[in-house]
């Protein structure tokens, strides 16, 4: 009998292992990668994706963090038939990928209950070529200011400014020197100096970055007077009727390494911010009397930047079933949802930014309003030369080096050699 009974538990062992090694085999592994710009962000999308292998038992999902050079990453496993099945696409990348044919196509996939109309439209175009959707937007920044309320009351400024020449003479009042040391301790705007945070100010005065075949056309003098008013904040201007004293400082200066990080610190009273320094100054600088408010209208039409992610298929995908169905769920209204509650980001659907609140609430709601005339951030293939070149001849600009009219032409007519040169 003993013989019996240890052949039967053998017997049962042996079921509930082959048992488990079957649904483990039977489930189809999903790979999916992408970046993080925190741990809890990281923390965040796999509990998302916990709650969808939990619907969806045949599927399973690996996902993969790219800490380094994510796009040089992505782009040697397509071409090394490595690429996973899934995996994040920043608008700015998207226009090279969707031409080059590696992306699946999602029209086929698409069905009415994904309701895609609900999508922003301008971030759903940004992933579109050719007629066809190659990209869900799985969420989007757009650029704000933040200002602090404390140095706002000590300079009797009641109200964030509206226009960009109230917001220059803001600046000035709330740079402060006590020791009249010529450096002040207090900035009134603190400037990042990059093509990616102020291109708006082109498109806003009604100029182009490029032209239709993908060359540098800005530095003509009519488009560089937003500009220009950065390059006279940080620099301030001879004395005399319309004179401007120095009152912007870029994070270098105050020894900071971001613009949220100068505001927390006190360093400046103004920066232009996304979205994601919200959660950062509530943890980081919970002392912090932050408030947020569109970006002063630097022309006849209001103006901010746009940033925007998709989730992408892989052409050669071998799963393209089971991936669009993690992709249809992440992008969904519950997968979205819970994915944008904690304010790192904002929900590229409109229903589920109304169904958050962000829409009404005071910190986020400029950057919803931004999303409906913001200039993304996606200019065509030679985006990424001409963002080399402009940012390194601005910055010279900045530090006095060279006028911005001859920074700008330079940028432009190098950039121009160098997409030229690429047969872009």
């Amino acid at each position: 009998m003993k013989g019996i009974s240890l052949i039967r538990a053998i017997f049962v062992l042996l079921l509930v292992f082959l048992t488990a090694c079957g649904s483990t085999d039977s489930a189809t592994v999903v790979k999916l990668s992408g970046w993080q710009s925190s741990p809890a962000e990281k923390q965040l999308l796999e509990g998302v994706l916990r709650d969808f292998e939990a619907t969806h038992p045949s599927i399973k999902v690996k996902f993969e963090v790219i800490t380094d050079q994510y796009m040089d990453a992505i782009k040697t496993r397509l071409i090394g038939d490595a690429a996973p099945d899934l995996f994040y696409l920043d608008a700015l990348e998207a226009p090279l990928l969707m031409r080059s044919a590696v992306l699946e196509p999602l029209d086929p996939y698409i069905r009415p209950e994904d309701e895609v109309a609900d999508f922003e439209p301008a971030f759903l175009k940004a992933f579109q070529n050719g007629g066809k959707t190659y990209g869900l937007p799985k969420d989007f920044s757009t650029l704000a200011l933040f200002y602090n309320r404390d140095l706002f009351a000590q300079a009797a400024i009641s109200d964030p400014p509206k226009t960009w020449e109230q917001f220059i003479a803001d600046a000035q009042k709330l740079t402060r020197d006590p020791n009249n040391d010529g450096r002040p301790e207090q900035y009134g705007f603190g400037l990042i100096p990059e093509l990616a945070r102020n291109s708006f100010l082109l498109k806003a005065l009604g100029r182009d970055l490029t032209n239709r075949q993908g060359y540098a056309i800005f530095a003509h003098r009519r488009s560089l007077k937003g500009l220009q008013s950065l390059v006279d904040l940080y620099r301030g201007t001879p004395n005399g009727k319309h004179s401007i004293t120095r009152a912007a400082a870029v994070p270098s200066d105050v020894g900071a390494s971001s613009g949220s990080e100068m505001l927390g610190q006190g360093k400046t009273a103004m920066v232009i911010e996304g979205s994601w320094a919200i959660p950062y100054f509530k943890e980081t600088f919970p002392k912090l009397q932050f408030a947020t408010a569109e970006i002063p209208t630097p022309g006849r039409k209001p103006g901010t930047m746009a940033y925007t992610v998709a989730y992408v298929m892989n052409k050669q995908s071998k799963h393209k079933q089971a991936a669009w169905e993690v992709l249809a769920y992440l992008t969904g209204k519950e997968g979205m949802e819970a994915w944008a509650k904690g304010g790192l980001v904002l929900p590229a659907r409109r229903s589920v930014l109304t169904r958050l609140g962000y829409d009404t609430n005071p910190l986020y709601a400029p950057f919803v309003a931004g999303a409906k005339y913001a200039t993304i951030w996606q200019g065509g293939e030679t985006l990424s030369i001409i963002n080399t070149h402009f940012n390194n001849q601005f910055l010279s600009a900045l530090l006095g080096e060279q006028s911005l009219q001859q920074a700008m032409q330079k940028a432009q007519d190098s950039a121009n050699r160098e997409i030229k040169t690429s047969n872009y």
